[in-house]
């Protein structure tokens, strides 16, 4: 994937991801909890309007189950494995009803609502909670929305599709909106239901299914990724691993680290009181020349000994480490306090109390570095450990280290380099496929972070995500509205080529062709400096916008303007418009940004003026334009509106190769 200097703000969510899935993903495989009633079904929860229900769970083979709602019930006799399936139809909207399942043992579900259900997907900004967005602790004081349900469904890493989610339904209050992390439920998705039942006055039901630094390949099933053929050498390896049984790390980095690095066997090498007595005395940086591994991939461990006072400072303590090649785990008298694989993040790892002690404290590092560089990137006085009272300890001398895995060819390296979760299919099978085949409306999906080095990739992963969803909740072709990447990182003095356009445009296309579906264009929004934008009202806005065109079939426009046609005239290219509900409008000082290219392939900025649905651009530079592009950058200025106060779509009239050249 590619890194982005800038992306430092996302390490933060990163490890807190790692932190909550570390638990369950490092633990040895373990059946998975049948209940009889599959958690997904609860107090307090959202059933689908207008369509069947299937209820699910789990009792001995034979067992009999009856689902009772509203005079309703529906039969069902559990199968040679145990599973048991009813689908019935439910009430009209409205309630609250209760739910009685019984056979072997009886449940009753109480206030139930009947209205739509809505699937929420993605990535870290899906994640990003109302309290950690604009305004959202004054959101928070005023959710009291009874008719507003709320599921988090519990983050977790699985090689095959386990068998219930973990979660519980609770009613949107002030408590529940805040619950969850971080900032607490979605805040898109949260705004997102809050204009749906300002127009439709429907009760919603809103589960929260997603993970922070998630590519969308893991979020899709093994049988439809095989189907891509660059990934099928992964789902195989995926498939041996869970055969296998062990821990589920999700990353084949870590796989590859358990398999090859005899310092993680064991009681490891982070052990306090392991003897190093044998290995080389060594300084940071430089330590990997002084071991014979300078130009070669390698994991390498250090370790030295701190003396603190008795008693120690208050106040939080933090380990700096800078920037490190590739990946470095660290750890404090022998528990971890930290690991990064983003090369680009200077390491500031905050130690929980508890972890040191007056006296003799034990530090450990490991470090992967692939690179033909040295792994410690920063000036050795920038290493150090800072105490609660301001004071500080050098870290730059006083190691010992070893070489663990020399990696040189034809040493193996791993299949993927990434430290967190991102193998494929592995939030489908513990994210997805134990909420399915639950009775949904449709889904909202904010994601694509995670892909921008790959957009022509993406141009197939989501039209395939989109199918394979729909095939796994088996209710035909629902509702499925995208979130077009935000502004993002510093704005090019020039232009030219851009990973994040290319995502947004795969992005486009999807919402394009696959039916129904539809883009939420969000690039008048975003931070420079912060990949998660706190702006996330206006996202859930236009999801809401989409769906309520879409879907509830009410009057509002939710699109901007979007190229429709292009022709040259005379030195200048005209760009007809589609979709300008009122007609085009400028926000900002003049039309922007647009670009322009001859038959060299050369950008260079464009003039702009607006005629009618048109916008005619040239440049001096450009004496015979044969292309066109607008807000073509990670953070562009985008001033193009139409009518109803939505922003255009960026888009290109080029055909021509991308900066990203996969498959």
């Amino acid at each position: 994937m590619r890194i982005f200097p800038s992306v430092r703000p996302i390490i933060a969510l990163a490890a807190a991801v790692a932190a909550t899935l570390a638990a369950s993903a490092d633990q040895p495989a373990a059946k998975d909890s049948r209940p009889f009633l599959s958690p997904i079904f609860g107090d307090n929860m959202v059933l689908q309007r207008g369509k069947p229900n299937r209820f699910w769970g789990w009792a001995n083979p034979g067992d009999k189950v009856r689902v009772e709602i509203a005079g309703r019930a529906a039969d069902a006799v559990a199968a040679a494995d145990g599973k048991w399936g009813a689908t019935l139809e439910v009430p009209q909207s409205g309630g609250p009803y209760a739910v009685e399942v019984s056979g072997p043992r009886k449940m009753e579900l109480r206030n139930v609502l009947v209205g739509d259900v809505w699937l929420c997907g993605g990535q870290s900004n899906m994640n990003l909670g109302v309290g950690a967005a604009n305004n959202g602790q004054e959101e928070i004081k005023s959710a009291d929305h009874p008719d507003l349900r709320l599921y988090i469904v519990g983050q977790k890493v699985a090689y095959s599709p386990v068998a219930a989610p973990a979660g519980s339904w609770k009613v949107c209050s002030p408590a529940t909106l805040a619950e969850g992390g971080p900032g607490g439920f979605s805040a898109a998705a949260y705004y997102f239901a809050r204009r749906i039942q300002a127009d439709v006055h429907v009760p919603i039901g809103l589960v929260e299914d997603c993970s922070g630094g998630s590519p969308a390949e893991a979020w899709m099933s093994g049988e439809s990724l095989s189907g891509m053929g660059e990934f099928a050498p992964q789902v195989a390896a995926i498939g041996k691993l869970g055969a296998a049984g062990g821990p589920q790390h999700g990353s084949f980095l870590m796989h590859w680290l358990d398999e090859y690095d005899p310092g993680a066997k064991g009681d490891g090498w982070e052990a306090p009181g392991l003897d190093v007595s044998g290995w080389k005395p060594v300084e940071l940086p430089g330590a990997f020349a002084e071991l014979g591994v300078g130009s070669i991939p390698s994991v390498c461990w250090f370790r030295r000994e701190i003396s603190l006072p008795d008693p120690l400072p208050a106040g939080d303590a933090v380990i700096f480490l800078g920037p490190v090649e590739k990946m470095d785990t660290t750890y404090v008298n022998g528990r971890w306090v930290g690991s990064s694989s983003w090369v680009e993040n200077p390491r500031v790892y905050r130690l929980p109390a508890g972890v040191l002690k007056p006296g003799r404290n034990s530090l450990a590092i490991r470090v992967f570095k692939v690179k033909p560089v040295e792994g410690f990137m920063a000036k050795p006085e920038t290493l150090q450990l800072k105490l609660g009272d301001g004071s500080s300890i050098p870290l730059a001398q006083g190691w010992r280290a070893t070489v663990s895995v020399d990696a040189r060819p034809p040493h193996p390296l791993p299949m993927d380099l990434e430290n967190y979760p991102t193998m494929p299919t592995v939030f489908y099978n513990g994210m997805i496929a134990p909420v399915a085949p639950l009775a949904i409306t449709g889904a909202i999906w904010y994601q694509g972070e995670a892909n921008t080095s790959q957009a022509m990739q993406y141009r197939k992963l989501l039209p395939g995500l989109i199918a394979d969803w729909r095939a796994t909740f088996g209710q035909g072709d629902f509702p499925f509205y995208i979130v077009s990447l935000p502004a993002f990182m510093h704005r090019r003095a020039e232009p030219g080529d851009d990973g994040w356009a290319e995502l947004r445009e795969a992005q486009a296309i999807a919402a394009r062709t696959v039916p129904n579906s539809g883009l939420a264009v969000t690039i008048d929004t975003g931070d420079a400096d912060n990949i998660h934008p706190k702006e996330k009202k206006v996202v859930g806005e236009r999801l809401a916008l989409c769906a309520l065109a879409g879907h509830y079939h009410v009057g509002v426009a939710d699109r901007g303007p979007a190229l429709g046609s292009m022709e040259r005239v005379a030195g200048t290219l005209r760009l007809h418009f589609t979709d300008v509900a009122g007609g085009l409008v400028v926000r900002g000082q003049k039309p922007g940004e647009f670009s322009v290219a001859g038959a060299d392939h050369k950008w260079s900025w464009a003039d702009a003026r607006i005629e009618g649905d048109a916008v005619i651009v040239s440049s001096p530079a450009v004496p015979e334009p044969v292309a066109a592009r607008y807000a073509w950058q990670g953070n562009p200025i985008a001033t193009l509106f139409n009518g109803a106060g939505l922003p255009a779509t960026p888009f290109r009239t080029d055909d021509w190769a991308f900066t990203d050249a996969s498959p």
